[in-house]
């Protein structure tokens, strides 16, 4: 098939297509060492290490980081949280964003580089990829169309998917065992006996991590990450980024290692191309700053090494600033202009918030009391002397420690509260983050006062026992008392 160009001469649909839509080339980064490669490394561990031991971590005869959505509690660790709570959650929420905010206008994509669950899983695919298939040449050649599809080429294809399909089974496991407690989880998985949509959650996050890290990979950072788009407006000249000197490096050119490359009018780039061969998502640093750039650095340790070898000086490639390129600082000059304005106000914002958010922690009260009228009963006559209004109470334990509650109603003379039989209400007794709905009768003498709407409160009173030490809670809650005429 072929359409018509606006000379007349027929253009291949091929021609049209590839003008509109970049046909992805699959990227065979090399291996590097170098320091920020041990940095990487330190940071997969760490992460992986954090996320999978978690869910295994017990608190008090339970899990202690647990997301439990069906009895609408969340445990982390000796912190219990109930959907009351969620000004917690917009805390954190609030305060991860002007973090990243922070260590962008600091030094750009770092958490990109280093932590996003991305960029970890691509890392360790890739090792397994290259442990199963060999360097990048090698895997290269096994790709091409001169390696014929046989024995060993279904071999290592065969076990380089089954180690990926095994990290990624066993990572939407863990990630399922943060809602569902992962020892019922395991037994479940053991027996057969998983729900409908624990399997379904199992096979999705499974299959996710097996496409983005092995497939998709430099995909995902260059078109499906908003990260990547917005991060150019959270960065200055003062903002350390991976740069290529080209001050210093251009006009590249190759050389032998002992030309005087001066005499010969070139920079020290060689044009050895390492620094886009080691790059995971293909770009050439050496263009300038680009969004699919996700500052993980392996390009300056590659750099470091060629350096090394023709006897020039390191930092070609670095991390250092725009200004510091074009006023030729060196990187402890530019340091002097991390704590400018923007700066300042983020770190301003951050510790304000983590202190409001530390303290309202320290001083949360475990005891949470809600009450609520009868809508059906507002207020009956029983047995000619006493005026009765029904509410219902929910009293909720936010601690890990058992409660004895006492609940009095003042507010009006002569107040009484019964439970549902008609009887004084003496004490009640609240277990471990757990709560109670109890319907009770509040009541008062006929002619005591006079008709109409009083406000009254619920002074409740909870004895938190917490081993030999007895801790008082109290909550005060308002509302209303009817007396009709």
């Amino acid at each position: 098939m072929s359409d018509i160009s606006p000379g007349g001469k027929p253009v291949p649909i091929e021609v049209i297509e590839e003008s509109l839509y970049e046909v992805r080339r699959k990227i065979y980064p090399r291996s590097v060492s170098g320091l920020f490669a041990r940095w990487r490394f330190i940071l997969v561990f760490a992460t992986q290490l954090l996320f999978y031991g978690l869910p295994w971590l017990s608190w008090n005869n339970r899990q202690a980081v647990l997301f439990d959505l069906i009895q609408r509690k969340f445990y982390i660790f000796g912190l219990v949280l109930w959907p009351q709570d969620v000004i917690y959650l917009t805390l954190l929420l609030i305060l991860s964003a002007l973090a990243l905010f922070l260590f962008t206008a600091v030094a750009g994509r770092l958490f990109c580089g280093y932590a996003c669950p991305q960029t970890v899983y691509t890392e360790i695919f890739m090792w397994i990829e290259r442990k199963v298939e060999g360097d990048r040449f090698a895997r290269i050649r096994l790709d091409g169309e001169e390696w014929p599809w046989g024995f060993r080429k279904w071999r290592l294809k065969i076990t380089k998917h089954f180690l990926w399909l095994l990290i990624a089974f066993w990572t939407g496991f863990t990630f399922i065992g943060y809602f569902t407690p992962i020892e019922t989880l395991g037994a479940s998985l053991i027996h057969l006996s998983l729900g409908p949509w624990q399997i379904f959650w199992l096979c999705f996050y499974s299959f996710a991590t097996w496409g983005n890290a092995g497939f998709m990979r430099e995909q995902v950072c260059k078109y499906m990450c908003p990260y990547a788009r917005f991060q150019s407006v959270m960065v200055d000249k003062d903002t350390f980024l991976v740069t290529y000197d080209k001050v210093r490096g251009e006009p590249r050119g190759s050389r032998s290692k002992s030309a005087d490359h001066n005499s010969l009018g070139l920079g020290d780039c060689v044009d050895c191309s390492i620094c886009v061969q080691v790059c995971p998502t293909g770009i050439d640093i050496r263009d300038g700053l680009q969004y699919m750039c996700i500052g993980c650095g392996a390009c300056i340790d590659a750099c470091n090494q060629v350096m090394e070898k023709v006897n020039y000086p390191k930092g070609l490639i670095r991390y250092t600033t725009e200004r510091a390129i074009e006023d030729k600082e060196s990187n402890q000059s530019a340091i002097r202009h991390i704590l400018r304005p923007r700066v300042l106000i983020y770190t301003a914002f951050i510790t304000v918030l983590t202190s409001a958010f530390l303290v309202s922690l320290a001083t949360r009260n475990p005891l949470r009391v809600d009450v609520m009228r009868d809508r059906g009963a507002l207020a009956r006559e029983v047995e000619g002397v006493r005026i009765e209004n029904i509410y219902r109470i929910q009293i909720m334990n936010a601690s890990e420690h058992p409660m004895k509650v006492r609940i009095k109603a003042v507010g009006l003379d002569d107040l009484s509260v019964l439970n549902s039989q008609g009887r004084e209400i003496q004490e009640i007794e609240v277990a471990p983050a757990s709560n109670q709905l109890l319907p009770i009768k509040v009541s008062t003498t006929i002619g005591k006062n006079e008709s109409g709407n009083y406000p009254i409160h619920f002074d409740v009173i909870a004895q938190e026992l917490s081993g030999d030490e007895i801790n008082i809670r109290t909550r005060d809650e308002k509302s209303t008392f009817i007396i009709p005429r």
